[in-house]
């Protein structure tokens, strides 16, 4: 059960969504409380599993068709949809419930975040590839929720800022992710982004977008947000980013966006 849980919630961006919104909450200019930290932690964590489990409810269709989403838990029916349904809402219950308890403002960011996914993201990307452009704004929210959390206002600069380099970084990500798995998309009726491109690579608009996050990333010490020595650490993993992108190297290029977020949370950690 355990395993098909985590084929369920997908695990690796549950994670990475909670990893965000921590460091929205580290961003914020005040000691950390860890019960905060832990319900923080833990309620966008549930949110997103909420999420990625009424998306395959509402995508279970489409997942059938993909040799990439075939073994989730509804296509191979280890799972049905209502039991499905019931785990999605009792992780959106319980999630709301403890955002809830950090503050009315953080709560609701969440649950709009996750109406905004499902609700606008999940059928527009059956009618555009362009979807990813609106889907990228509910990933965007965890920071701002973190930094909500920890005293702050949603539109406050700094974590407007982080929050602006987590949603350029999704959109380069999940292109290339798409272009891996074209065919598997276009078996689904699913429309594909042609990325004219020479050669092997990302392509021109793809490698624009990675420049825009690289600069929102050097941004962080630059406004004084981050410290001299993870500013440092920060130049560092644009340097292969930058590098990876220009020469097409598409496997490294695929790996470094892969660290990129967790890898900027560590600097906001140790810039502290």
């Amino acid at each position: 059960m355990t395993a098909r849980l985590c084929r369920l919630f997908r695990m690796r961006l549950v994670l990475m969504n909670g990893v965000a919104a921590l460091g929205g909450y580290l961003l914020f200019p005040a000691a950390p409380d860890a019960a905060r930290l832990a319900a923080l932690f833990a309620g966008v964590c549930l949110l997103a599993a909420a999420g990625s489990a009424l998306n395959q409810l509402l995508e279970r269709d489409l997942d059938r068709l993909m040799l990439r989403t075939r073994n989730r838990p509804l296509p191979k029916g280890e799972l049905t949809p209502a039991a499905v349904a019931w785990i999605g809402a009792g992780c959106l219950t319980a999630g709301a419930g403890l955002l809830f308890g950090q503050g009315l403002i953080p709560a609701l960011l969440g649950l709009a975040a996750l109406c905004w996914y499902l609700l606008v993201y999940t059928p527009l990307k059956r009618r555009t590839p362009l979807a990813l452009a609106l889907g990228g704004l509910s990933g965007a929210a965890p920071p701002v929720i973190g930094w909500c959390v920890a005293g702050g206002g949603p539109g406050d600069f700094p974590v407007v800022l982080l929050a602006g380099i987590l949603y350029l970084w999704q959109v380069p990500h999940f292109w290339l992710l798409q272009r891996r798995h074209a065919e598997d998309y276009r078996r689904a009726g699913l429309p594909v982004f042609h990325q004219s491109h020479v050669g092997g690579g990302p392509a021109p608009v793809c490698a624009l977008w990675i420049a825009a996050m690289v600069a929102g990333a050097m941004m962080l010490p630059a406004f004084g947000l981050i410290g001299r020595g993870p500013a440092v650490c920060c130049a560092l993993l644009c340097a292969p980013l930058l590098i990876s992108a220009l020469k097409r190297w598409e496997p490294a290029l695929f790996a470094c966006l892969n660290l990129f977020p967790v890898l900027v949370t560590m600097a906001l950690c140790v810039g502290r």
